[in-house]
């Protein structure tokens, strides 16, 4: 009598070190040469565009800025990290105001529909108007950089942390209005335990597009304001003396901080609603 033979256990196709060896060319090595090539690219266009420093030039003629980024011989000429510290110091403010503003606005016109549907195309229409724009109205209200500064930030940021906010509170099932009302919880339960959590992932949605816009929205006002410590102006001051090299730096820097402040408020994310969020 025949006896059925077991078959061996198939082993899967990609072992755990394969896995490993694929993440790594995926998020570094990939990455990593792709970055080797545009700059490379950069390299053989400069050699036809005098007026472009290659990265070769660039990190040569910034080498000094790079070396001391904390030297700081008073008024405005500052290293680049305070440069960019009084920048992020500006987002913070500007940008914590438009979280408080927007969200509690937001709370308030998303619970009544009639103010949603009065203040929404006056919203839309605001949110797209550019940091620039309001530069000079900020300056001729305010009269100072500082918080004429401070309010372009404001009004940058707080368009997409309201709106979003507004939807996310009129999303809220309908059934969980009804338990609310038939068990009689108290307008502070009803906030904290219904309504706040379920409109959370819209409004980090909101958090997440607005410090992006905060960023931008500081560089640009720096440009125009004169006289500030800041990255904004340290670029219009490299523009006015002809350091392209400088400008170009500035830009790379600009890059990683915005890129930084992303990946903070994703990680902020990640931690607050664990369950909501994809890889």
């Amino acid at each position: 009598m025949a006896v059925a033979q077991k078959r061996p256990a198939t082993t899967s196709k990609f072992t755990i070190d394969d896995k490993l060896k694929a993440r790594i060319i995926d998020d570094y090595i990939t990455p990593f040469v792709t970055l080797l090539i545009l700059l490379s690219i950069w390299q053989v266009f400069s050699l036809f565009n005098q007026n472009l420093p290659g990265p070769i030039r660039v990190v040569q003629d910034t080498w000094k800025l790079i070396l001391y980024p904390f030297y700081d011989k008073g008024g405005t000429d500052k290293g680049l990290f305070w440069q960019i510290f009084a920048s992020l110091q500006r987002v913070l403010i500007g940008y914590s105001l438009a979280a408080v503003v927007g969200i509690s606005v937001g709370v308030l016109i998303g619970l009544n529909r009639r103010v949603y549907k009065g203040l929404d195309p006056i919203f839309q229409i605001l949110r797209t108007v550019p940091p620039l724009a309001w530069v000079p109205i900020a300056l001729a209200a305010l009269q100072q950089n500082q918080p004429a500064a401070l309010f372009v930030i404001f009004i940058t940021a707080v368009w997409p942390i309201l709106i979003n906010t507004a939807v996310g509170v009129k999303q809220i099932p309908q059934d969980y209005t009804n338990v609310a009302q038939v068990l009689q919880l108290p307008r502070s339960e009803f906030f904290f335990k219904i309504l706040f959590p379920s409109a959370l992932p819209y409004i980090f949605t909101g958090l997440r597009i607005a410090i992006g816009l905060a960023w931008l929205a500081i560089i640009a006002a720096e440009i125009v304001m004169s006289g500030i410590v800041g990255i904004g102006f340290f670029i219009w001051n490299a523009y006015q003396n002809g350091q392209v090299s400088e400008i170009i730096l500035a830009l790379v820097y600009i890059g990683l901080v915005g890129w930084g402040l992303d990946k903070l408020m994703d990680w902020l994310q990640h931690k607050i609603l664990p369950g909501q969020v994809k890889d």
